[in-house]
């Protein structure tokens, strides 16, 4: 069987599958007919938190493939753990695999489905002789169960009759004995190299509230016994996971052979690290409860929701996944490789427009008081089908306070006294003075300007070395800009002290900025191009009359030349 196509077409954006060893494993496999000719993959997230730009590459990996090659897709909640699990969080998985562009149709499951066919399992292996009650207190158990230079010892519970075990289970699942007081454990080998396989815990009594299954249950499957047989229910072909369930594999295949049920292959890739990030759950949830963010969606999180407001888009981290690749062993990816694929991505489809964050007035001293005029701007030089728009010229304009220095340095090509520049899509103007206020500051800049040089008029033929932006004070629009920076200042934040690396400076709040006209009708999730400024999407708190703008990316080079007129 061949893939659907050899290029996929996505919004603006094509990507050709690349060819990586799970690619290679499910062509062979296909070829073989080894599962009849299907290809069946799941994403199994914990619903304990957002997902964040790991789970991307898993949802992009399991996802594509199935698409690529014919197959199915399943989403499932391993949701064993009702003490952090939550129905938020179940929604927030939901809205995240469909904003990337995936749809697992009617394929929504749960381990909370299969909670009674996984306590028949597990009275079958009690049955068998391999499963028993086990009376040790957790701390207990990690006592026995050795090093990985030592093995461990036999509980004392371990040689319980079958009969004994499946009455106490029977009494476990009814609520009789205290919380922790009594496990399920696998009997295997307590001096198995591997520290998986030494009697691992199958249920712990947990009177807990679980979001779907309320509390009909007061024991609850681990993850290891439920992930498995889960995959196995769902007859699921390749259950793609990364690389530190390795360790893990043999042990769900000791399940599976011992229940001898369908076994699905299991294929281990390495997980996605990121620089200047932290991937993990715990400890995003921690910079959440403690308050250095916003939330789960704060622009700075490497959330998927949190990239979605900063003005990420999915052909972006789509591309993002795609680039860099599916491999068995650990690596990192540069933060830049990220920022990369959404100027690629925005560029092509991001609307321009004028907007000044940091605005110092200027007057034009010999333009007409009460002339307007309306120049033409390009919306998007990328894409000639997206048209121009109209931009107000009047007497009094913002520039940047960047864009201005009454003692230039050297190499200083944009405005300051006697020098020159040409406004974007305008004109020629030249300083002619500065007027300060009472504390010595710059309130004005004094221009003035040349008539015969208006942009695009055959007239115009002198040149000058910059072109700034600007808008038209008469019509600006007021706002607030976020400018969001990394999270944090080290490239790779770990250890115990992980939190001190947290960049105070990640977020600057920007008051009173000015925006051209146009921008007045955006609406939240709309994405621009602020010339010479970067990359902003209209923030989700945005309202008609009080605009808020996330900075999503800088610019490759903030102080690049524009392309002049």
């Amino acid at each position: 069987m061949q893939m659907k196509n050899d290029i996929i077409q996505e919004t603006n954006v094509e990507v050709a599958p690349r060819k990586n060893f799970i690619r290679e494993i499910i062509e062979d496999d296909l070829k073989t007919n080894k599962y009849g000719g299907r290809v069946h993959t799941r994403f199994p997230p914990e619903p304990n938190g957002y997902l964040h730009i790991g789970h991307a590459k898993s949802i992009c990996l399991n996802f594509g493939v199935a698409r690529d090659y014919n197959g199915k897709c399943n989403l499932r909640f391993d949701d064993t753990n009702p003490t952090k699990e939550e129905q938020e969080y179940v929604e927030s998985i939901k809205e995240d695999v469909k904003w990337l562009g995936y749809d697992w149709e009617e394929r929504e499951f749960y381990a909370s489905d299969y909670f009674e066919k996984l306590y028949e399992f597990a009275v079958q292996l009690i049955k068998k002789g391999k499963a028993f009650v086990c009376d040790l207190s957790g701390d207990q158990v990690r006592q026995y169960r050795g090093t990985l230079t030592e093995p461990g010892k036999n509980s004392p519970y371990r040689d319980r009759t079958v009969e004994e075990n499946l009455d106490l289970f029977e009494r476990m699942r009814k609520g009789e004995f205290p919380d922790g007081s009594k496990t399920l454990r696998a009997k295997i080998d307590m001096a198995a190299p591997n520290i998986n396989m030494r009697d691992p815990v199958m249920y712990r009594i947990l009177r807990a509230t679980h979001h779907r299954t309320g509390d009909k249950w007061c024991i609850y499957p681990t993850y290891d016994w439920a992930h498995g047989q889960s995959d196995s229910i769902e007859n699921i072909t390749h259950s793609l996971c990364t690389l530190e369930f390795v360790d893990h594999r043999p042990l769900y295949d000791w399940y599976l052979e011992q229940l001898g049920v369908y076994r699905s292959q299991q294929i281990e890739f390495a997980k996605l690290n990121l620089t200047y990030t932290v991937l993990s759950k715990r400890n995003l949830l921690q910079l959440v409860e403690e308050g250095s963010v916003s939330g789960w969606n704060d622009p700075r999180m490497p959330t998927i929701s949190g990239l979605r407001r900063r003005g990420y888009t999915p052909e972006s981290i789509r591309l993002f996944a795609d680039r860099i690749g599916i491999a068995r062993s650990e690596s990192t990816a540069e933060v830049t490789q990220l920022e990369d694929c959404l100027r690629e991505d925005l560029n092509r489809r991001a609307l321009r427009a004028m907007a000044v964050l940091r605005p110092v007035k200027v007057v034009i001293e010999n333009y007409p008081d009460d002339q307007v005029e309306e120049l033409e701007a390009v919306n998007n030089p990328e894409d000639a089908s997206m048209g121009s728009r109209k931009v107000p010229f009047s007497k009094v304009l913002y520039i940047e306070q960047d864009d201005f220095r009454e003692v230039p340095p050297k190499k200083y090509w944009r405005l300051f006294p006697g020098n020159e520049v040409r406004l974007r899509y305008a004109y020629i103007i030249k300083c002619e003075s500065v007027v300060k206020n009472s504390k010595g500051e710059i309130s004005e800049i004094r221009c003035t300007y040349d008539p015969a040089t208006k942009s695009g008029s055959s007239e115009s033929q002198r040149k000058v070395k910059s072109t700034i932006h600007w808008v038209s004070a008469k019509h600006a629009v007021d706002t607030e800009v976020r400018l969001y920076d990394r999270l944090f200042t080290e490239e790779f934040p770990a250890g115990e002290n992980w939190r001190q690396y947290l960049n105070r400076n990640s977020l600057e709040v920007l008051k009173n900025c000015k925006l051209e006209p146009s921008l007045s009708k955006a609406k939240p999730g709309d994405k621009y191009q602020f010339e010479r400024m970067g990359y902003f999407c209209a923030d989700e708190d945005s309202k008609p009359n009080a605009l808020i703008f996330n900075r999503a990316v800088t610019l490759r080079d903030t102080w690049a030349k524009i392309e002049k007129k």
